[in-house]
């Protein structure tokens, strides 16, 4: 799997590989924890999941523009975020309203924020065209390896203790303390580690000059294209709340159901990448929102048998391994070196932004009309933007692999 891939990649895969285990342990949890332990409705839990999943677009432009301006020290910027989202696990142990539960959450997600479009930037000047979907393919699979043990460590701390959710979110902040170490100690920082070849910018990157990037066509449409299908991207949780009422999923059983999504994104996080190197991102991307879009169709279908909590899961994380990485690498190629955590964060920030509103709009329909109807609703309007993202497409340099 680490074949032709930099040990830049790879470090940075370890760290996301622990830190992962750590944020996915409570992600796990949450849905459970706010609906059924604090009794939020629908609607409240859609307001909280959007700020656990949109509020890192208002800073990932601050977060890619100071990596840039900082001459690439895209190692420390990470780390801040990094650390940040660490600080954050412990004051959950004293968070139990709507408002103290969503500042920490903010602030955890501002963290993601800051660390994102850098770490992604520090992959991309890591890698060469030609391997550069392997090679997020390769980070996203290592990362979703944590993904599949924060779940699974979860569950057995919740099985074991009588506290369970005190339990999780303390020995979450112990493992993301360990990320931050990793990042410290093992990641090379510094613009020459990332790239020796990248050149050095005579005057230091403006947020002018970050916001004119969209001016480049691929760019451009690339994040318009991943601003629309954020639209209608229904979160994790939600998905894994409309499998436990379809299926009647006992309590204990739920921080399990992200293993699915995990295990399918670890297993075919790699061979897409390497098949989106051979055939163009955006097609691989597209396909990817073809997945989810069948996953929708299934949640809405009268089929109960036994295999379809597979089905959705294993579309659900087929999604995940076909536009997480692949959106990223396809992205890189439309933006000049000096500029790359800025540029990622444009395309990271107009995505974000538009799961917020999804995740605001899918609660508020859910609380109104039911799960069915909102869950129909997002269905549509994934189909409506997914002909206008396949007509809008980028150019050739993004739908072709490099030569």
């Amino acid at each position: 799997m680490s074949a032709g891939v930099a040990p830049t990649v790879l470090a940075l895969g370890a760290v996301s590989l622990i830190t992962d285990v750590s944020s996915e342990m409570v992600t796990a949890v949450l849905p459970l924890y706010l609906v059924t332990g604090l009794g939020l409705s629908p609607l409240g839990f859609g307001l909280l999941d959007g700020i656990y999943n949109g509020f890192s677009a208002l800073v990932r432009l601050a977060g890619g523009h100071l990596a840039d301006r900082g001459g690439g020290r895209h190692k420390w910027v990470a780390g801040i975020g990094y650390a940040v989202s660490a600080a954050c696990k412990p004051l959950l142990l004293l968070a139990h309203t709507l408002t103290p539960i969503g500042l920490i959450l903010a602030a955890d997600r501002t963290g993601k924020g800051l660390r994102t479009a850098p770490r992604d930037a520090l992959i991309s000047l890591s890698s060469t065209p030609e391997n550069r979907g392997r090679a997020f393919g390769v980070h996203r699979a290592m990362d979703t390896a944590g993904a599949l043990l924060g779940p699974l460590v979860a569950f057995l701390i919740l099985r074991a203790t009588v506290d369970g959710y005190d339990a999780v979110f303390t020995v979450s902040f112990c493992v993301a303390v360990v990320g931050v170490l990793v990042l410290v100690l093992f990641v090379p920082g510094g613009r020459a580690s990332a790239s020796a070849s990248a050149p050095v910018p005579s005057s230091r990157p403006t947020l002018r000059a970050a916001f004119a990037l969209l001016a480049r066509r691929d760019l451009r449409r690339i994040t318009i294209c991943a601003l629309l299908l954020g639209l209608a991207t229904v979160s994790d949780s939600f998905v894994y709340l409309l499998l436990q009422r379809r299926l009647g999923v006992p309590d204990r059983w739920f921080a399990l159901l992200p293993l699915g999504t995990a295990a399918a994104f670890l297993l075919l996080a790699v061979p897409l990448g390497r098949l989106a190197d051979r055939v163009g991102g955006w097609r691989i991307f597209l396909a990817g929102h073809g997945a989810l879009l069948t996953a929708y169709a299934l949640l809405l279908t009268s089929w109960h048998g036994t295999a379809l909590p597979y089905a959705v899961l294993l579309l659900h994380g087929g999604f995940y391994a076909a536009t997480d990485g692949v959106l990223m690498a396809a992205a890189s190629d439309s933006v000049p070196e000096e500029l790359r955590s800025s540029g990622l964060a444009l395309v990271q920030t107009g995505q974000a932004a538009a799961r917020f509103v999804c995740s605001l709009g899918f609660g508020a329909a859910w609380t109104l009309w039911g799960d069915r109807t909102a869950l129909m609703a997002s269905a549509v309007a994934l189909a409506v933007c997914a002909v206008f993202a396949l007509r809008l497409r980028p150019g050739r340099s993004v739908l072709e692999p490099a030569r």
